[in-house]
């Protein structure tokens, strides 16, 4: 018999009361309570609660993260912040003024938002169309939401960000950026082509109260794909895929064929394959023996694409309300959606450390990055510096190398050659800055000393979390004891 998504263990979360941070109660298949804690952790220490940041962007010359007016009262509500919280204020003090300085943002990535750092996890789902995005997410949420369609053509032709909310609503893409509790505002950068296919829904259901969920459009093949759309469309999933916290690539058993185009998407997810799961989805509509060899190509074909050393993790099934059309693997199929399910229950858990991660291998980019803008501001002449320029572009293999040796930098930091050209060809080097030590002296403070004391809180929130989930199950498992106690009818001996 199919069993449904609510006795996998995903859905029926409900807020649960505790004196440490917040909590989800999830009902499992054996009716065991698991506990997963939210973004928002409590205070380490004793103190108020977790303040957020103060301020308003719209105060300062940037559109970059607000600084606070008074640097003391910063400090002194800083022992009292969340993880989270931290990881902003680090990003602010010490890695936002190097970004700043050497203009990372015109060559990699926009400045990051404090709702970058306060969101909730975030799911991505991408594949070609008709492979079942829309359906998986109905199926997860065990409802229908608004400006979902369903059918064999390609239907979603947006990308639809459902979030949790006490009401449902369905903002417009130039609502939503503008909207200062969600991380989208540099989503503006692909221009209103984008933004009128973008929307943002909010839901209240109780999966969305833990996870954010983001539906792409159906990746067309030829042509369409690269002219219809009118925006950077791998620009797009790029952008988000350094955001989320775990990127569901969909696939269907009887369209295994990876055009260019997909291909192309692939790529643009490197350095963040870690994220990716993969699902052979409608994977009941064929054989057990059909099945063994769509498996065989569909990692056959992925090994052609991407480059991770590592064997991308697949899940076999078929995500959607009806019963299953041929069930000699419906054990197999339960077995490894529930293994999908425990990855997405997790993301809560994890998704601290998951900002934690992405912040240094940001930090460590921005880092290479200054070293090259001032070493190329450095090797600029007085005269002559058009054709020092194109030389020293020409010659950016050797740029690399002589910051390898006089900095001790990894070459795996070192962003693209072909890239770093294209986006330096439009560049004046000569107003870029000089080497700042100060800055970068400031960067190598936070990757080798605050980050390893994040790190530590998190061990003492864990802690902490872990024992106010022991305390709630013990607490329900007395209450119970009570209950079932009291229904016990005395014997009667006659």
């Amino acid at each position: 018999m199919r069993k449904n998504r609510q006795e996998w263990g995903v859905g029926g979360a409900s807020a649960c009361a505790s004196g440490v941070g917040e909590h989800f109660r999830i009902q499992s298949k054996d009716h065991s309570l698991l506990y997963l804690h939210s973004l928002t952790f409590a205070a380490p220490f004793p103190g108020p609660s977790p303040v957020p940041f103060s301020g308003h962007p719209e105060s300062q010359p940037t559109t970059t993260m607000f600084k606070s007016s008074k640097e003391s009262d910063r400090r002194k509500s800083y022992l009292f912040m969340s993880v989270a919280q931290r990881l902003g204020q680090l990003y602010l003090d010490k890695l936002l003024p190097l970004e700043e300085a050497y203009h990372f943002d015109r060559f990699h990535s926009p400045s990051l938002l404090e709702a970058d750092f306060d969101s909730k996890p975030m799911v991505l789902l991408m594949g070609q169309y008709s492979t079942g995005k829309t359906t998986f997410v109905s199926y997860l949420l065990e409802q229908e939401f608004p400006c979902m369609r369903i059918g064999p053509e390609p239907t979603t032709d947006g990308f639809i960000v459902l979030m949790h909310g006490e009401v449902e609503n369905v903002l417009p893409g130039n609502v939503a950026v503008v909207d200062r509790r969600f991380p989208f505002r540099n989503l503006t950068n692909f221009g209103n082509a984008f933004l009128n296919r973008f929307v943002c829904v909010q839901l209240p259901n109780e999966v969305l109260e833990s996870i954010s969920i983001i539906d792409t459009p159906g990746i067309l093949a030829g042509e369409k794909q690269r002219v219809s759309r009118g925006y950077d469309f791998t620009g797009v999933l790029q952008w988000f895929a350094e955001r989320v916290d775990l990127i569901i690539m969909l696939f269907d058993a009887h369209k295994l064929d990876i055009s260019d185009e997909l291909a192309e998407a692939i790529r643009s997810l490197k350095n963040y394959e870690d994220k990716i799961r993969v699902v052979l989805n409608k994977a009941d509509q064929i054989g057990t023996q059909q099945l063994m060899r769509v498996y065989g190509a569909l990692m056959w074909s992925l090994g052609k694409i991407v480059t991770a050393p590592e064997v991308m993790r697949v899940y076999i099934g078929s995500f959607w309300s009806k019963p299953f059309v041929n069930d000699d693997n419906s054990k197999l199929f339960e077995a490894e959606a529930m293994d999908l399910f425990k990855d997405i229950q997790k993301l809560p858990h994890y998704t601290t450390i998951r900002k934690m991660n992405d912040l240094i291998k940001r930090a460590r980019l921005a880092m290479v990055h200054g070293y090259i803008i001032s070493t190329l501001k450095k090797e600029m002449p007085m005269f002559g510096k058009e054709s020092k320029k194109k030389e020293l572009l020409n010659n950016l293999q050797n740029v690399y190398q002589k910051i390898e040796r006089e900095y001790r930098v990894s070459p795996g930091d070192f962003p693209s050659i072909p890239k770093m050209q294209e986006l330096l060809q439009g560049q004046d080097f000569s107003k870029f800055q000089n080497l700042k030590p100060k800055l970068f002296e400031n960067l190598e403070q936070m990757l080798s000393k605050d980050i390893a004391r994040l790190m530590f809180m998190i061990k003492e929130e864990e802690a902490a979390a872990a024992a106010a989930a022991a305390a709630a199950a013990a607490q329900a498992a007395a209450i119970v004891e009570e209950t079932s106690g009291a229904l016990v009818m005395p014997t009667v001996t006659l």
